[in-house]
């Protein structure tokens, strides 16, 4: 059975290029040290997937270049696959068709701004991409989603949609629905990528879990971004 590659679609972090949104509050180095806090962690947590057998962790990364720099963010036997030219459709899109021929029997890319996603969200996607020909979103709260799973590249999902807004994930449901795709929707999460998101964080590093999430959802316990939040706090 081919494993299913699960890629984190990431910037290699970069003071200055890395998660510019979230300045303010945090200064652009630290935007930059908070962007490997998430990979870092995030990459575990694939990575404890890769331990259980049937999948494979990967990067779906820019620039060209920056790999010594990834590499050491990741744990060792990662896949590093160059993101493409072109909007972010476009990439995700090649990024699918690349993993694809690479030989993996699906793909699920993941943004990197999650570092607290939780492992069994992971795990149902990974199950669902497997179960056949479908769609598998776990939409985020910001109205994107935090990943999406294929089994085969579809084009129509990537077409037309105005990233970074609220409406990626409704439309790519409906990108869904125009190509009858079955869609498999798994539980959703958040993206830390401006102020409040990063309170919510801040409250989750606290203890108080996310008010959104189920009962029986716990986040990873990303321990390098918690550690980042701890000590600035100080």
């Amino acid at each position: 059975m081919k494993p299913i590659a699960v890629a984190i679609v990431c910037k290699t972090p970069a003071a200055g290029k890395s998660k510019t949104r979230l300045s303010p509050p945090l200064r652009p180095d630290e935007c930059a040290a908070i962007s490997c806090c998430f990979i870092r962690d995030l990459a575990q947590t694939i990575q404890s997937l890769v331990d259980d057998g049937g999948v494979a962790g990967c990067a779906l990364y820019t620039p060209l270049g920056s790999e010594a720099g990834l590499r050491r963010l990741l744990p060792e036997g990662f896949h590093l696959i160059l993101q493409g030219d072109g909007d972010l459709g476009t990439r995700l899109l090649k990024g699918v068709a690349d993993l694809l021929a690479a030989g993996f029997g699906g793909a699920i890319l993941v943004n990197s701004d999650s570092p607290t996603l939780p492992k069994a969200i992971l795990r149902a996607a990974v199950d669902a991409v497997r179960s056949g020909d479908n769609v598998v979103l776990s939409p985020a709260l910001d109205g994107g989603y935090t990943l999406i799973g294929l089994s085969q590249p579809h084009s129509r999902l990537f077409d037309d949609i105005p990233w970074s807004t609220g409406e990626v994930n409704r439309l790519t449901l409906e990108r869904a629905r125009d190509i009858g795709l079955p869609v498999f929707n798994v539980p959703g999460w958040y993206d830390v990528d401006d102020a409040p998101s990063f309170a919510m964080l801040e409250h989750e590093v606290n203890g108080v879990p996310p008010s959104f999430a189920a009962s029986d959802l716990i986040g990873a316990a990303a321990p390098a971004t918690c550690r980042f939040v701890r000590e600035r706090r100080n």
